[in-house]
């Protein structure tokens, strides 16, 4: 496989390249810039050089560089971290001749870098290479492997001599080669292995590359890879050579049908020993890669996810169906249990799994294995989708979704124009839930994923998403996806401080303990809170109450004073259900039903109900204003023509 300069025409591609030159007065900085630029010894050097641009075409990478030069004066302290804050890469020098400006390098240097958090690659430079003493040479990587070995930051180390123009081009090099080719995303320095997401890029390259599918790389296929990232095709004898290099040393990276996935990653392990990373940074960003080994925002369509507050987004059939085949693909027993070592193989193409942590972890039911039902496996996607639609498509072109990503999603109609149809055409709803301590929320939440009912309290401190398919009534009924997502009563305030809180809520839930009247008293209060800015922002949502605890003896008036209050706002009477026993009224089914028909369920505040009054008045009069106003001007009408005929008259 050959070598390919990076260039510009890559996603994500750098426009240039910004290198700062520091180290202590009097180790060479400015005449090892001047004689790279100039390609020869200054004889008389400023104290600071302005800053100098290499021509872009001077490496093969063709990106040009700008070289910074420093002061180490203590009055410029502040302007030298300034620059190495801005910095790409930087170099530190020291002079070969003065082994006390090498130490000052680990004493002072390079503590400095990581106080101001510099995270690029350093290049150490030994400069005056020609005035080092003869009689106490000494090795570079016996002088330099300590300090390595403690800063890891440092890329690669290098001797020069301005004076006599030796390795000069090549100190610039080094640097340009770490911004551009990153040795630390890729290679494990100390296991020397290939680094995990580096790994599944390579995987996801090959799979594909592998047209047949049948697990290795054809000569065909090499060559067709081979042209695609380095515009070049591989000759016959070339690709004998290759495959005889893996297999001498790892016989089962080839086999009878080619090139397999393990003689495939041991060959980019191989280029990267030999400090060809070029080579494998332009295969990864051949397939869109950036430096962080994920897919370049540019490849993503943002543009597709581009929606009013009130829309969401969910994803297409189309998209249900490839997810489909992908689990019934990986789901090799067909017992409809995808097990977690199963998903873990669905995203070993993807930079990690998306569901490793919160919301995502612990959002689907599980089966008695730890693994998914197909079901579960699309609730996870659907969830995915609604609360971050670019990492759903990103991830679903890891994992080979074959279309145009804008076809697996859709963005669905407002809300506000679903109250004004009467109905909802989403195939997702998220419902807000909200209620006092000790509830009974996350016990509800638990209960809809499967969970079994635990009498042990624990608060929930972080807001939390369960999501599940709910069946509609009836026969032939269409499956739809519900989405629960708790809200802490300590973490309504603050969503409530965003006038537009509520517009991706499909429906609210409000639960209280049915055996205690404090905790009916508080959902009321977060019923007229929720209702209230609702009202004030134009995003009233439907409403349900929920009496938990149903187990439990009722409070006095625990039947009477609920009643009384849903009916003064116009919804439906608490729906009582035990998550201990297992009993929820068909719960779900409702608040699905509640969701799709937006324009019902919707409580009003006295506030709302005065507004609504008073606008009623103000509608009334301006009709009578306008009546008034139509018969003045027929009035005026008739008027005219009269006068007109009595003048015609006379």
């Amino acid at each position: 496989m050959a070598k390919q300069s990076a260039g510009t025409g890559y996603p994500g591609a750098r426009a240039g390249v910004r290198i700062v030159v520091a180290g202590e007065q009097g180790t060479g900085k400015s005449s090892l810039i001047v004689t790279a630029a100039a390609e020869n010894f200054p004889t008389n050097v400023p104290p600071l050089l302005p800053p100098t641009r290499l021509p872009e075409d001077i490496y093969p990478d063709r990106v040009p560089i700008t070289i910074i030069d420093t002061s180490s004066r203590p009055e410029d302290r502040g302007k030298l971290a300034e620059e190495l804050m801005r910095a790409d890469a930087v170099v530190l020098t020291y002079a070969c001749d003065q082994p006390k400006t090498l130490d000052r390098l680990s004493e002072y240097w390079l503590p400095e870098l990581r106080q101001l958090e510099v995270k690029v690659p350093v290049i150490v430079v030994g400069c005056k290479l020609d005035l080092r003493d003869e009689q106490h040479q000494v090795s570079l990587e016996q002088v330099m492997s300590p300090i390595m070995q403690q800063f890891r930051e440092i890329e690669t180390c290098i001797e020069c001599s301005a004076y006599k123009h030796i390795q000069i081009p090549e100190v610039f090099y080094y640097a340009q080669k770490a911004v551009l080719h990153p040795t630390g995303p890729l290679f494990d320095q100390e296991s020397q292995t290939l680094k995990p997401r580096c790994v599944r890029a390579l995987k996801r390259i090959f799979i594909l590359c592998d047209h047949d599918r049948d697990g290795a790389l054809s000569d065909a296929e090499l060559n067709d890879f081979q042209v695609k990232c380095f515009n070049a095709p591989l000759q016959p004898s070339e690709i004998v050579g290759v495959k005889r290099v893996v297999q001498d040393k790892l016989p089962e990276g080839v086999n009878e049908r080619g090139l397999t996935l393990t003689g495939f990653l041991f060959l980019h392990a191989l280029f990267i020993e030999k400090g060809r990373l070029e080579t494998t940074w332009t295969v990864l960003r051949k397939f869109g890669y950036n430096n962080d080994i994920k897919l370049a925002d540019e490849l993503i369509p943002h543009s597709s996810f581009k929606r009013a507050p009130d829309q969401s987004v969910e994803l297409t059939n189309e998209a249900v169906e490839f997810l489909t085949g992908i689990y019934e693909l990986f789901d090799s027993d067909a017992d409809n249990n995808l097990r977690p070592y199963e998903i873990d193989d669905i995203f070993s193409t993807a930079p990690e799994s998306p569901w490793d942590e919160s919301p995502y972890k612990d959002a689907a039911e599980r089966t008695a294995l730890g693994g998914l039902s197909v079901d579960a496996f699309i609730s996870e996607w659907a969830l995915m989708t609604l609360l971050d639609p670019a990492r759903s498509v990103e991830n679903l072109i890891y994992i080979g979704y074959p279309a145009d990503q804008s076809s697996a999603i859709r963005v669905t109609r407002r809300r506000r124009l679903d109250r004004k149809k009467q109905q909802s055409e989403r195939n997702v709803f998220q419902c807000f839930v909200f209620g006092p301590r000790n509830a009974g929320k996350s016990a509800l939440l638990n209960s809809f994923i499967g969970r079994p009912y635990s009498d042990t309290y624990t608060s929930t401190t972080d807001e939390r998403y369960a999501v599940n398919i709910v069946d509609q009534a009836g026969p032939g009924g269409i499956k739809k996806t519900l989405v629960l997502r708790e809200i802490p009563e300590d973490m309504v305030s603050k969503l409530l401080s965003s006038k537009e809180s509520l517009a991706p809520c499909d429906i609210a839930l409000f639960v209280y303990d049915s055996s205690d009247a404090s905790s009916w008293k508080r959902a009321t209060e977060l019923l007229v809170e929720v209702a209230s800015h609702g009202e004030d922002n134009g995003f009233e949502v439907p409403c349900l109450i929920v009496a938990a605890k149903d187990d439990l003896d009722s409070f006095p008036m625990a039947i009477q004073e609920p009643t009384r209050v849903s009916q003064d706002m116009g919804i439906e009477a608490p729906i009582p259900i035990s998550s201990k026993l297992g009993d929820f009224s068909n719960l779900f089914r409702r608040i699905l039903s509640a969701a799709e028909h937006p324009h019902l369920s919707i409580p009003e505040t006295e506030a709302g109900r005065s507004r609504k009054q008073y606008h009623r008045l103000i509608n009334r009069s301006l009709m009578f204003v306008s009546v008034g106003a139509a018969v003045a001007i027929v009035g005026l009408a008739a008027y005219r023509v009269y006068a007109a005929r009595r003048s015609s008259s006379s």
